[in-house]
């Protein structure tokens, strides 16, 4: 029960922390969904042995961070249920690819050179799209992609489905609590209930969702989703896009740690 309270918990922290008022929290949405999406496109689009270039993409998430006031530690346990992904991804590599390098007299192959590279790229990817959550909020995200001319049904099939995931939670917490309460002692969940139990969930869902419409219906829903008054854009939010997305281009042309070591060590 413990973990299914934290779990909803854990979905609404990242509505908590996109209610700040920082220097990036008041920046237009669009502006940070368009940032994101470059950097998105500029990480995957490195080759799958690279890894040195990538690393000053670190510099994006590191930098929003401070600027937002975000808690590090939250936010990494968010990019844990994607790290098995990964793992199993990448863990093969070393094994199938059988080009090799030579380093300090050993000799390896060059799949842990790609192992390295995909765990670096997801992590990447996802802390991008955790701080766009974190600073943006999902209903500001939905109006800008509303901007972008997103069909308005995916849109609303997006946050209604973040929205409600939580009540999800809350019927699986109900029927869990109400067999605990009917097996005192009994450790997790007996497997020859499971499907009376699925099937219950699966009628209550329904149930709560047929309630949930009626009641959207009732405050006037039309199919529209409505996220309230719309930001302008500024100077300082076009600042913003035009200045990160220069340095991804010059970090994705230049390799900009072998600059820096070509410079330090005198060494073209």
């Amino acid at each position: 029960m413990s973990n299914m309270i934290n779990t909803m918990f854990d979905l609404r922290l990242l509505d908590d922390l996109a209610c700040k008022d920082t220097v990036v929290h008041r920046l237009h949405p669009l502006v940070k969904l368009l940032t994101t999406v470059i950097y998105l496109i500029v990480v995957v689009s490195f080759d799958k042995y690279e890894v040195a270039g990538l690393l000053p993409f670190l510099f994006f998430p590191v930098l929003i961070i401070n600027l937002a006031e975000l808690p590090l530690v939250p936010l990494v346990k968010r990019m844990l249920p994607a790290a098995p992904l990964v793992l199993g991804i990448g863990i093969l590599n070393p094994v199938f690819d059988h080009q090799v390098f030579a380093v300090g007299g050993l000799t390896l192959s060059m799949g842990w050179i790609t192992f390295i590279s995909v765990c670096l790229k997801c992590l990447l990817t996802v802390f991008a799209a955790l701080l766009l959550i974190a600073t943006t909020g999902m209903n500001n995200l939905a109006a800008a992609l509303r901007m972008l001319r997103i069909p308005k049904l995916f849109v609303l099939q997006l946050l209604l489905t973040y929205r409600y995931i939580s009540v999800l939670l809350e019927e699986v917490s109900l029927i869990w609590r109400a067999y605990s309460l009917r097996a005192p002692g009994q450790k997790g969940i007996n497997w020859k209930v499971w499907g009376p139990l699925i099937g219950q969930l699966i009628l209550r869902t329904f149930d709560r969702a047929q309630r949930v419409y009626q009641a959207m219906c009732l405050r006037g829903f039309t199919g529209e989703y409505n996220t309230g008054s719309q930001k302008r854009l500024t100077l300082w939010d076009l600042a913003y896009l035009a200045g990160w997305s220069l340095f991804f281009t010059l970090a994705r042309i230049y390799n900009i740690p072998e600059l820096t070591g070509s410079l330090l060590t005198g060494v073209i």
